[in-house]
């Protein structure tokens, strides 16, 4: 009777185990900092102040994901969804992703941008110090003609992207505490890139009053206020920029765009809108290189042109100064030419320069020529290599004084 009785006591006491541990697991949603209120009933997308130094960004919801970056206590995130004791963020501004260039071609209409050829193309979170090929955690999938926001670098067959909508980071729950209960209104703008805005949700809006989230909550009233007139600026330059960019490159002058957007990048307190600006002004200089280029090339194309202009005159000149020989090999001045014994010639031009060495052929062997002396003539024969003058030498069976 006492091993069963056992047992049962060994049942009972594992019951009772299992029961505590169970309510201890329910308990374990609760977001410590948020005031109690349990993960499942969290209402999403929520702000929330990170509480620590050097909290690592995550690209997935556990420590085996490799880290992309670090919060500082005071940091503003937002929040969209949990997964254990962790917190689904929207990625910071200076955050980026990987997307391989086999599926991506370059906007015609704004080289700035790509769009996506493939379906299913994945998206991988990126961090500075993993290359593309070893980062492996996925953000989000896309499909034929999604556009993506190029950062203009490349490596290993990658392109360096702004994440696109849909595409999260991670961060420990335990170090952030939720600074307003709800968002009243419409949901925030994420600008995932430069004039594309969407929700957390994934949805695109184009609602100009939707407030942007470079924003500032109200802990009391849960209101978004618009940051303000540094982010209102910048959208006003982008436009700015696209009505720039549609000019012909000469007529380009991104000048004044290019200081304002400097105006907020060096604002200490325009948040979110510096690191915007600063970014497309890294794009307005790649613009004015290309018009630097462009204006190069066309100067160059210019005195190209220039100089073909002087070479096709001067060789007009000079074919305008060449006599026609006709049927003769050479025409000029007939000379006796002594230095090679009797019976040589040598033909001089208008400068008495030699022309080249003349002697008669077998058929004009035994001929007097000497009343040709001094006098103008073309020589009727063939022309062929002279060693001894390393000149020419006319071999000519007959003399005809010419004009």
């Amino acid at each position: 009777m006492k091993p069963r009785i056992n047992s049962v006591i060994y049942i009972v006491i594992a019951c009772f185990v299992t029961v505590c541990f169970g309510q201890g697991a329910s308990t374990s949603g609760t977001n410590p900092s948020g005031g109690g209120e349990s993960v499942q009933n969290q209402q999403f997308p929520y702000l929330a102040e990170i509480t620590g130094d050097n909290v690592a960004i995550r690209t997935g919801p556990g420590v085996g994901f490799y880290s992309c970056g670090k919060f500082n206590k005071g940091d503003k995130v937002q929040i969209v969804g949990t997964k254990f004791t962790w917190s689904q963020i929207v990625p910071p501004a200076d955050k980026f992703s990987w997307i391989s260039m086999q599926y991506v071609k370059i906007d015609p209409e704004d080289t700035s941008y790509g769009i996506v050829t493939g379906d299913n193309v994945r998206v991988w979170a990126g961090a500075e110090n993993y290359r593309p090929s070893f980062s492996t955690s996925l953000q989000v999938k896309l499909n034929k003609g999604d556009k993506v926001k190029l950062l203009g670098e490349q490596l290993d067959d990658y392109y360096k992207i702004i994440p696109p909508s849909g595409a999260y980071l991670w961060v420990s729950t335990e170090l952030t505490r939720r600074t307003t209960s709800t968002f009243e209104g419409p949901l925030p703008r994420i600008a995932m890139t430069p004039g594309i805005e969407v929700t957390p949700g994934g949805e695109s809006t184009t609602d100009a009053n939707a407030p942007a989230v470079d924003s500032i909550i109200d802990p009391n009233s849960g209101v978004v206020n618009i940051a303000q007139s540094q982010l209102e600026k910048y959208y006003d330059l982008q436009k700015q920029l696209e009505e720039e960019r549609a000019k012909p490159m000469e007529q380009q002058d991104y000048t004044e765009i290019r200081d304002a957007l400097l105006e907020i990048a060096n604002d200490e307190n325009a948040g979110k809108a510096a690191r915007y600006a600063q970014a497309v002004i890294e794009q307005v200089k790649g613009f004015e290189l290309s018009i630097e280029v462009g204006k190069a090339v066309k100067l160059q194309n210019e005195e190209l042109k220039k100089t073909m202009e002087r070479i096709t005159k001067a060789r007009e000149q000079k074919l305008s100064e060449i006599e026609n020989l006709g049927r003769f090999a050479v025409i000029g001045k007939f000379e006796n030419f002594m230095t090679y014994g009797a019976g040589h010639y040598r033909i001089v031009d208008k400068f008495d320069s030699t022309i080249c060495t003349a002697l008669p052929s077998n058929k004009a062997s035994g001929k007097d020529f000497s009343s040709y002396i001094g006098k103008k003539v073309g020589l009727i024969g063939t022309i062929e290599p002279y060693k001894q003058t390393a000149g020419a030498l006319v071999r000519f069976d007959d003399v005809e004084i010419v004009e």
